[in-house]
């Protein structure tokens, strides 16, 4: 029971980590988002960091369930957890491009493979533990809408 409970609080802390660390790293370039043309529907900068912080946590829970799960093969939970990883990496960097490098097309380009990784591992774990697959679905669904976002803000400023 205390390993279970540690695999939790050690993959949330992965996630918030990864967040947290991309915040601070675009930290001084996120007041672009409100100098910016923005589309309908774009929700106030201080929604984000609440978002995300949920999301991660969630993130961190579902990566935990599958770590945790015993009837799954060492191999494909592995395989599912590196896919998971790889995503982070993508989501970590995709702040760092659109905020910082000011690239809003490279950004969404990069969004876009963060969003096939996010349906590769949803595929993945759902063969492992079909609940850790659904709490990635608001990731998914989120990520869909800094698509739209994202690819708004690049067509409106350039």
């Amino acid at each position: 029971m205390k390993e279970k409970v540690k695999s939790y609080v050690v993959s949330i802390l992965i996630a918030l980590t990864a967040g947290g660390l991309s915040a601070i790293l675009t930290m001084g370039n996120m007041d672009i988002y409100n100098t910016l043309k923005t589309p309908p529907l774009s929700p106030p900068s201080i929604l984000f960091p609440i978002v995300w912080t949920v999301l991660y946590i969630v993130m961190g829970v579902s990566a935990a369930m599958i770590y945790n799960t015993a009837k799954a093969s060492h191999i494909d939970k592995s395989s599912a957890l590196f896919t998971y990883a790889i995503s982070l990496i993508f989501n970590f960097l995709w702040s760092i491009i659109f905020f910082n490098m000011r690239s809003f097309l490279l950004a969404f380009i990069w969004l876009l493979i963060l969003l096939f990784l996010i349906v590769r591992t949803i595929i993945k774990y759902y063969n492992i533990n079909p609940t850790a697959a659904y709490l990635q679905i608001p990731y998914l669904l989120w990520v869909c809408f800094a698509g739209y976002l994202n690819f708004a803000i690049w067509y409106l400023n350039r």
